[in-house]
């Protein structure tokens, strides 16, 4: 089992029910123990009663005699007694009618003992010494193991009673015990780059598991702090950089511009100036995705029709696809108003297309589809590429990521347009992600926005037609 509440419900349950059965069990050898006592007891009874009706003088007492003294007293008992008195030597000299001339077994050696009287019944014997003579008394057992059988019955069943109350117990006391590492597991999850500020409740009560949150919580302390340290670097190192990057740039354009180079100086420079643009371009990114996660981006959220944004990105998105030989399907549907700052939501749409554009062969069909509700709205971009294996879907969007394509061949970029998508798409407060496309061709990016409903459009009503005057 998986389940720590499951496990502890079983141990729970297993743990009472064996203990009660453990109970039963001592409780069954010590009520029959107690009830065979009080056989013995019946017996014993029913032996002074003998001796007192034998009377002082049954030493000199003939059989007849004896039988003439007690034979009342044994047929008043012979439901529930029966008796065998023996003289050493001479055999058995009495029996009690019930016995109708048969002796009962003797044990060598004992004086209470339990015998086979006949195929379904049971006696309880005691014998008991009055010189010369033996009295062996007996009486039925067969109701104590009725007794004993119902005895089992009833603890069997309160058994399977207690099985299942105690695993319902057991879960409910498993539910109230692991609510605050529940609490912890809530927390934690909801805790990550983008929230680090956020800690795990400690309990007041010092145990275990308020000893785990604490330290839970100093080491999401020192997370937060690495974390914090990192973004500041990277934001300060981006900004730093910038302003060496230009005036390299600038002193190259001038260069440039002077034509005391020849053509092979010419295009080295040209060269350098390329990469200083590409070095200021991933500096941007770089500082933009440090400024996005700490949240130090403000951006114009308000309801929009997204109506408009396809269409003019459909109208750029086609001359995108035409130059590279692709056709482009836009279907979009629904009515409602998105969340949303058109500016930076174009930026996604236009990186998520290039990639697009970048993995599908020539001839190849990329769909955009977007709907809206008035609750979330929903903008998917669809390519014919080779796609992206399911075990690397989940860290594409992680920086510098560049994945191989399945026919070969080194990715485009630097690896963080889709770093910067995801931080857009986390401003507006919405989510992002990639999956394998139909029948399980290319990828498809898919990101949503939250979304209001739509305003009533105003009823025009419509004006009566006057008839013409008449002539």
């Amino acid at each position: 089992m998986k389940s720590i509440g499951a496990r502890l419900s079983l141990w729970y349950a297993a743990a009472a029910t064996g203990t009660l059965a453990c109970l039963f069990v001592a409780g069954y050898y010590l009520l029959q123990g107690y009830l065979i006592h009080g056989l013995d007891l019946l017996n014993q009874t029913e032996f002074e009663q003998i001796r007192a009706h034998l009377g002082p003088d049954y030493r000199q007492l003939s059989p007849a005699v004896i039988n003439a003294r007690i034979r009342q007293t044994t047929n008043y008992a012979s439901v529930l007694f029966y008796i065998d008195i023996r003289r050493h030597g001479h055999g058995s000299i009495f029996f009690s009618s019930n016995l109708k001339g048969r002796s009962i077994p003797d044990l060598k050696g004992k004086s209470r003992y339990t015998i086979q009287w006949r195929p379904h019944a049971l006696l309880r014997v005691g014998e008991y010494l009055l010189p010369p003579y033996d009295v062996i008394v007996a009486t039925p057992s067969t109701q104590v193991d009725g007794m004993m059988e119902g005895y089992a019955e009833v603890c069997a069943a309160l058994l399977a009673l207690m099985l299942g109350m105690s695993s319902a117990i057991g879960f409910g006391l498993s539910r109230i015990a692991l609510r605050p590492v529940r609490l912890i597991r809530e927390t934690a999850s909801r805790i990550g780059s983008d929230n680090l500020s956020e800690r795990i409740p400690v309990p007041e009560v010092r145990d275990e598991i308020a000893d785990l949150a604490r330290l839970l919580n100093a080491m999401f302390d020192r997370i937060e702090g690495s974390f914090r340290n990192v973004r500041r670097f990277a934001a300060d190192a981006s900004h730093e950089l910038k302003t060496p990057l230009s005036l390299a740039r600038l002193h190259a354009e001038k260069l440039l511009a002077s034509g005391a180079l020849n053509a092979e100086g010419e295009e080295g420079l040209q060269t350098l100036l390329e990469e200083l643009s590409r070095l200021t371009h991933t500096i941007d990114d770089l500082l933009f995705l440090s400024r996005a996660e700490a949240r130090s981006i403000s951006i114009d959220l308000a309801p929009r029709d997204p109506a408009p944004l396809l269409a003019a990105f459909h109208a750029d998105a086609q001359v995108l696809a035409e130059h590279r030989g692709l056709t482009v399907a836009f279907h979009h549907e629904g009515e409602g108003l998105a969340v949303c700052e058109p500016r930076w939501l174009r930026r996604v749409l236009l990186n998520l297309f290039s990639n697009a554009v970048h993995a599908s062969p020539p001839g190849a069909a990329i769909r955009l589809e977007s709907y809206v509700n008035a609750q979330v709205w929903h903008v998917s971009i669809e390519d014919e590429g080779p796609g992206v294996p399911v075990a690397d879907q989940a860290r594409i969007f992680d920086r510098f990521v560049r994945l191989r394509p399945t026919q070969g061949g080194d990715l485009e970029g630097t690896g963080l347009g889709l770093a910067i998508c995801r931080g857009i798409i986390e401003l507006h407060h919405g989510r992002i992600w990639v999956e394998s496309g139909r029948d399980g061709r290319g990828l498809r990016a898919v990101f949503e926005l939250p979304a209001v409903p739509a305003p009533p459009r105003p009823i025009v009503r419509g004006h009566a037609a006057q008839p013409a005057p008449s002539t």
